[in-house]
């Protein structure tokens, strides 16, 4: 079973992320409110792959994002956005970002993705 980190600021998202994860499989391993926390806990935790939120207080997912591909190159990052960040989504592929799921989540896109980073 893979491990996962979710981290976003948003308590509603990171339950709705943890029920899909939870239900296709995965182990929900550690949470994350703030991308300073997402850090901390990434390099405590280790987990197969992380679900990182753009827009978060204290360090945003685009800093998160370099710092965890600092500690680990080989981190799996799948970025989460709302609509309407295009240019962070670019920012965050070419920084190493596996991936990117937008909100609303739909099940079968967030399992897709997965499926194609693992």
């Amino acid at each position: 079973m893979s491990t996962v980190l979710v981290v976003d600021d948003s308590k509603t998202s990171r339950t709705m992320l943890r029920n899909i994860l939870v239900a296709n499989g995965y182990e929900v391993i550690g949470e994350a409110e703030n991308g300073q926390e997402g850090y901390d806990k990434y390099c405590e935790l280790e987990p197969d792959f992380v679900t990182l939120d753009i827009t978060m207080p204290v360090m945003d997912g685009i800093e998160t994002l370099v710092k965890i591909k600092e500690y680990d190159e080989n981190a799996k990052v799948i970025m989460v956005t709302a609509a309407g960040q295009k240019g962070k989504m670019l920012d965050a592929i070419k920084l190493g970002a596996a991936e990117f799921v937008t909100k609303p989540f739909e099940t079968d896109q967030i399992v897709s993705i997965i499926e194609s980073i693992i």
